[in-house]
């Protein structure tokens, strides 16, 4: 029996030090990556890291999963496959031959953090529509200026790669392949 603890914050700048510092653990995997991301891939290996027997920590309930329906799938599936599985924060344990009570308090607590996550989103986009109404919200300032994007489209039919080019300007690639499929489409 092994345990094994999952912790994940939102950014790279977050720091996971506080989640189940007092918990001794034989093997950690931890995530920097926010919960609205459909793949998370240190998630995904965790899970299929676990076997019967393991004792499965997470700091809370919303450190885990988007929403309930996401909640309840990875509990049961963990808990059907002889996998214990604890929530620190909520003081929740799940087990074979859990109570009807602790399902409950599972479904209760994960409906209440999807609650929480959509008014979270709620007042951000009324904030947002707020300032753009007083003309005070100019978005993310730009990384590419108008004078760069020239200058990439060039290197890009000079021969030189995205990732190449990415580096150079300090920017993704996902980026400069989104502004040469932009100039193509022109």
């Amino acid at each position: 029996m092994a345990s094994i603890g999952y912790i994940r914050v939102s950014t790279v700048e977050q720091e996971t030090g506080r989640q189940l510092d007092n918990i001794v653990l034989d093997k950690v995997f931890e995530e920097k990556i926010s919960s609205a991301v459909p793949q998370r891939p240190i998630l995904a290996e965790c899970l299929n890291y676990l076997r019967e027997g393991d004792v499965f920590w997470v700091h809370s309930i919303d450190r885990l999963a988007r929403n309930l329906i996401e909640l309840q799938s990875i509990v049961s599936s963990l808990v059907d496959k002889g996998v214990e599985v604890r929530f620190y924060t909520e003081n929740l344990t799940f087990s074979k031959g859990s109570s009807p009570m602790q399902e409950l308090m599972l479904q209760i607590l994960g409906a209440f953090a999807q609650f929480e996550r959509k008014l979270i989103r709620e007042r951000q986009q009324e904030g947002i529509n707020n300032a753009k109404r007083q003309g005070r919200y100019l978005g993310r300032p730009k990384k590419i200026s108008d004078e760069d994007k020239k200058l990439i489209i060039e290197m890009h039919k000079d021969g030189c790669t995205p990732s190449f080019i990415a580096e150079k300007f300090d920017v993704s690639v996902y980026s400069i392949y989104k502004l040469i499929k932009q100039y193509r489409l022109q």
